[in-house]
């Protein structure tokens, strides 16, 4: 079935189900590309504008306000396609298309003991961000939960190389609840990377984590947290360096005529990328690799 054949209702799914697919880093692309087969401007920029807002939510797309960074998400989503940002104490619209923050307001917050340690821990999240990323970012937010006092630590880096054929993402979230003596802390890891040249490989591996922190007094509690952070960080790193390793002993032999030579180093992807093309069946495929090392082949 073609575009022109359909409902106006069956077009804003199909273009908004399309436009949140868009990998990190190629939004913008996949919506100029969209533009061009639907030819409907109107449509185009609405349904751009809702999924716009979801993508940030769901890569946490950084943006900056007064010369700090903030992480978009959803536990910092106040209704109406709005962000709130602690820092700052403002609320405001993003175009994602446009990358530029729309309808500025103020938004007051209460400053208590939690607002308190919500900067404490901030400070030292930030310590570990800069020792360890690039290009990296983070945010601490504060949510109630059913008169419950959550503390929400974000962090996000980048590198889209569109020039280059990939983009690569790695977030984190962890939260964690203000108790006395003794929390639990929750954390998801998420790494998502794609290359697309001569074949399309999209890569997605994520862990779900849980740790107990001891309550001594916010300052014992900050450093803690980024310890643990940093522990469970590296050891997601290294598991993930040995997953690709295996990926590349095992899941490519089930999509190239020939065995790669076993060198028990680490993979290298350019030179893999750059020479799929001689190997690689006539047409090209895509591949989607998860956790479990799961690669299927559609011709």
């Amino acid at each position: 079935m073609t575009l022109s054949v359909l409902s106006r209702k069956e077009k804003e799914r199909v273009i908004r189900r399309l436009l949140i697919q868009a990998p990190p880093g190629e939004f913008v692309n996949a919506f100029d590309d969209l533009c061009l087969l639907i030819r409907d401007e109107k449509l185009m920029h609405h349904q751009g504008e809702c999924a716009g807002h979801q993508h940030c939510q769901k890569y946490s797309v950084p943006i900056c306000i007064d010369g700090n960074p903030v992480l978009l998400s959803h536990h910092n989503v106040i209704g109406d396609y709005r962000f709130f940002d602690h820092q700052s104490k403002l609320s405001f619209k993003f175009d994602l298309l446009q990358n530029q923050l729309r309808d500025i307001q103020s938004h007051g917050i209460i400053r208590n003991e939690t607002e308190y340690l919500r900067n404490v821990v901030l400070c030292g999240l930030k310590l570990y961000v800069n020792d360890h990323y690039p290009m990296g970012n983070c945010n601490v937010l504060r949510k109630t939960i059913k008169n419950k006092e959550f503390l929400i630590a974000c962090i996000e880096d980048h590198n889209y190389e569109t020039g280059d054929c990939w983009n690569g993402l790695w977030k984190s979230k962890w939260i964690f609840q203000i108790n006395p003596f003794l929390t639990q802390v929750t954390g998801r890891i998420f790494v998502q990377a794609h290359f697309f040249r001569c074949v399309n490989l999209h890569i997605e591996i994520s862990k779900d984590l849980k740790e107990s922190l001891e309550v001594v007094n916010q300052a014992q509690l900050a450093l803690s947290f980024a310890r643990l952070v940093e522990e469970q960080e590296n050891k997601f790193q290294a598991a993930v360096l040995e997953e690709l390793q295996e990926l590349s002993n095992e899941a490519l032999r089930r999509i190239i005529r020939r065995d790669l030579p076993v060198t028990r180093t680490r993979i290298d992807w350019q030179r893999i990328l750059s020479d799929l093309n001689l190997v690689m069946y006539p047409k090209l495929g895509y591949v989607i690799y998860s956790r479990s090392v799961l690669c299927n082949w559609i011709i």
